[in-house]
């Protein structure tokens, strides 16, 4: 192989990784806002549950959710096991949120 063909090929991969670079970025940034769209609603209903006095966790809830997101990510071929844990924090943060406006 020449030093161009090479050198074509090198440029090649660079314009391929900056594309692939370009739509993770613009992703994380749908994650973010998506993640603050959720938590303001959960905010929401953290301030409603206090207000009337109902638990900050919903076990039967969580567990559906869970179920949903696993079955959600096993139809957009993301691992079911990554996207438990994932929700798993997500809920976790939201109870903490939620026990906070119990106070």
């Amino acid at each position: 192989m020449s030093d161009d063909a090479i050198r074509d090929d090198a440029t090649r991969a660079a314009e391929i990784l900056a594309e692939h670079r370009a739509s993770i970025d613009r992703l994380d940034a749908i994650l973010v806002y998506t993640l603050a769209e959720r938590f303001k609603h959960t905010k929401a209903v953290g301030q409603l549950k206090a207000e009337h006095n109902l638990p900050p966790a919903d076990p039967d809830r969580e567990a559906k959710q869970i179920e949903r997101l696993e079955w959600l990510a096993a139809e957009a071929d993301l691992d079911p096991e990554f996207a438990r844990k994932f929700l798993a924090f997500i809920i976790s943060e939201v109870i903490q949120h939620h026990k906070r406006f119990q106070k």
